[in-house]
């Protein structure tokens, strides 16, 4: 069989397109390969010929040095592909079949998985629950920004799309659910967001934009975005939201005040995570910062819902404490307003099949409120560049030509 290009992680700053071998169903040594896991034969597994496979603000902390990812590891946890091959054990996914690929990894026959509990399987990560493909510390299932990618546990993790030619004219929003659109839902459906729900949603990258777009569809009032990059905050204006730019401000409920008559809301949303900065115009790290601030503006006995990525490894971090993802966090000022927190990877097959839905019937605009934008392969260490500039855009790649 012929080769597989894919994005591998370099060093700090750098990622570039390799060629590295075509997937067969077994788990074979290799960047970031848990030891445990070398050897893994998956005959319950498909190889994808992929699709779309997008870049996620997650890959960007990798990228950018944050984690202890070693180079050589094939990025990318956001498939969509078409069947290619099946495993023996496969009964009812068949070849041709057009999929989405939940980014965890689960094998639906652990207690967590029989309990809907996707994102901490027990039984495909040895160092702890929960499993992604192409992240470090995951177990080491090879990443999907590549032209083919095994994926196991077929039969239960994947969501075939109903209709072939249907999904292709929807593309660039069923790419989506992959991670960001359940991403966002989930962290809007965990604040509690409900019909006439005042919102504060902090941060306005492609997460935060999904979330915003689900707060909507489950009925909010008033949707806040609070971001320090204008263009993003304009990109969240597109579709009805208020924003809030936080580099020019340092009291968000005075702002929240200006736009609902009061300065706190029902719930909120943090998708920005571990790299976090201050606010106001003079604004350096600091990690704790969205987590005290929806604390502070969320009303007693509100919800937050946290699907911002916090790590217990960041080599990059502005202090030793951060280094290991202890926070200083006020605590006890959740504890006293009755806050109810939600934190972790999403649950994707909670959601995937609603959220479908939601976009075959023209409910669901999530690749226009993410600004979707289809990319080649060897555009993606450029698009990797951009978005860590702060472009306004959720990149798609296109490995092979098939997106209109």
């Amino acid at each position: 069989m012929a080769g597989n290009r894919a994005v591998a992680y370099v060093g700090p700053g750098k990622v570039e397109v390799r060629t590295i071998d075509f997937p067969e169903l077994v788990l074979k040594d290799g960047p970031g390969v848990n030891p445990l896991n070398v050897g893994r034969k998956c005959d319950h597994g498909v190889i994808l010929k992929i699709v779309s496979t997008n870049i996620c603000g997650s890959d960007q902390h990798m990228v950018r040095g944050r984690t202890t990812a070693p180079s050589g590891l094939i990025l990318g946890h956001e498939i969509t592909g078409e069947v290619i091959e099946v495993g023996r054990d496969v009964e009812f996914i068949k070849k041709g079949d057009l999929v989405s690929v939940p980014f965890n990894i689960a094998c639906g026959r652990c207690r967590n998985c029989k309990e809907q509990n996707t994102h901490v399987c027990d039984n495909v990560n040895p160092d702890r629950p929960g499993s992604a493909y192409g992240y470090v510390d995951m177990g080491g299932w090879v990443g999907g920004q590549a032209e083919y990618v095994m994926v196991p546990y077929a039969d239960f993790q994947l969501l075939k799309f109903p209709d072939k030619d249907q999904a292709m004219e929807k593309i660039r929003d069923l790419t989506m659910l992959s991670d960001i659109f359940p991403t966002g839902y989930h962290g809007a459906l965990s604040a509690g967001v409900k019909t006439g729900s005042t919102v504060y949603i902090a941060g306005a990258g492609p997460v935060g934009l999904a979330a915003a777009h689900s707060a909507q569809l489950l009925g909010a009032a008033v949707v806040i975005v609070g971001d320090l990059n204008e263009e993003r905050l304009a990109q969240a204006r597109t579709f009805g939201c208020e924003t809030i730019d936080v580099s020019k401000h340092d009291d968000i409920g005075e702002q929240i005040e200006q736009i609902l008559g009061v300065p706190e809301v029902d719930c909120a949303v943090d998708c920005v995570g571990f790299e976090a900065h201050g606010h106001g115009p003079n604004h350096t790290e600091a990690p704790a910062t969205v987590l005290n601030s929806i604390m502070q503006i969320t009303r007693a006995a509100g919800r937050l819902g946290i699907p911002g990525l916090y790590v217990t490894g960041d080599p990059g971090a502005v202090n030793e404490d951060a280094k290991v993802g202890t926070l200083k966090i006020r605590f006890g000022l959740g504890w006293a307003k009755a806050h109810t927190f939600v934190t972790g990877q999403t649950p994707v097959m909670k959601y995937h099949r609603d959220l479908m839905m939601s976009i075959l019937s023209g409910r669901a605009q999530i690749a226009k409120a993410v600004n979707a934008t289809v990319i080649t392969l060897d555009q993606a260490p450029a698009a990797y560049q951009d978005f860590d500039k702060g472009a306004s855009k959720k990149f798609v790649i296109d490995p092979h030509g098939m997106i209109k």
